[in-house]
């Protein structure tokens, strides 16, 4: 039922996130064991966020129906609806990658000590990632209505749930499902930092940065080798490792193969902690201003321009 061999490992992270959320909870681990389970917990709830991410471009089934209970599923995960990230994803941030129609543009942070421009990111994109996606849902209601409705079952299974969790025991859903979801949804906005800032983003190969370390790839399925995703969206996570190697290796700027997040991070937000460019200037940031309204630039967009999720699973 598979569309690709490899979602086995997407289905294991799944189950992973389950057993964590459902053993923590039954089990209620104190102390040090508790401070551990739940930041377990947390990064598995990044990677069903990653996986989130993987599957509005690329459905994982063949079956239409299984996409769409699969969908509600990983909401679950992530804990926030699936259908949600498409249209700011889609249709802004790829389509307008690091312009004012990209509500997920790095330029929007500008602190002089870097670290900060990392940890506050998703507080200075979330109001307008949220906006954009609830405005465009407001405009595609009537002309998208199975994406909608799609939207709406994701909604209803993700805050029912999680509202009956906090009856049942207000601290545990807090522990085992509050502050992993925060932490995946942070993690997978702030991750776009890490992939697009000071880069050029009208190269045809340095327009992001990715990260080719094989241990990190294998957890994040493949999510960091990101400059290939942005030239074929709907190409399956398995199959970017060859593709990058095929057609970003030979002409890519060597320091947007980064080949491990651990010391890129600790580079750029510690020592030096610099902010700059990927051959090593200084980052500039000029003429910032508001956001351009995204949703109108692709009023008239056709449903196919939603990407193969739009298509095949979100709106299927």
């Amino acid at each position: 039922m598979l569309r690709y061999a490899a979602d086995w490992r997407t289905l294991f992270f799944l189950c992973l996130y389950a057993a964590l959320a459902t053993g923590g909870w039954i089990l209620e681990p104190t102390g040090a064991l508790l401070a551990g389970w739940i930041i377990v917990t947390a990064i598995v709830s990044w990677i069903c966020a990653v996986i989130a991410h993987n599957t509005v471009h690329c459905p994982v089934f063949k079956n239409r129906t299984l996409n769409k209970l699969f969908q509600i599923w990983v909401s679950l995960s992530y804990g926030f609806p699936v259908s949600e990230y498409v249209p700011g994803h889609n249709l802004s941030h790829h389509k307008f990658t690091q312009e004012r129609e990209d509500v997920m543009r790095t330029t929007k942070v500008n602190f002089r000590w870097n670290l900060l421009n990392f940890l506050f990111f998703f507080f200075a994109v979330g109001p307008g990632v949220t906006v954009g996606n609830y405005k465009y849902k407001k405009v595609m209601k009537q002309r998208l209505p199975q994406w909608n409705r799609q939207l709406l079952y994701e909604i209803i299974a993700v805050w029912g749930v999680k509202l009956a969790l906090v009856i049942l025991d207000w601290k545990k859903a807090i522990f085992f499902v509050g502050i992993p979801h925060l932490f995946a949804v942070w993690g997978i906005t702030t991750v776009n930092f890490l992939q697009h800032d000071g880069c050029d983003k009208d190269d045809k190969v340095n327009h992001s940065r990715n990260f080719v370390g094989g241990l990190f790839n294998w957890f994040t399925l493949n999510n960091g080798y990101h400059g290939i995703h942005h030239e074929t969206p709907g190409l399956h996570w398995s199959l970017t490792p060859a593709a990058h190697a095929e057609r970003y290796h030979p002409t890519i700027h060597p320091a947007l193969e980064q080949k491990s997040l651990a010391v890129y991070m600790f580079k750029a937000f510690i020592y030096p902690g610099k902010r700059v460019t990927y051959d090593g200037k200084p980052v500039v940031i000029q003429g910032e201003g508001p956001d351009h309204d995204w949703v109108q630039a692709t009023r008239e967009t056709a449903l196919a321009d939603l990407g193969a999720a739009g298509s095949e699973s979100s709106a299927a």
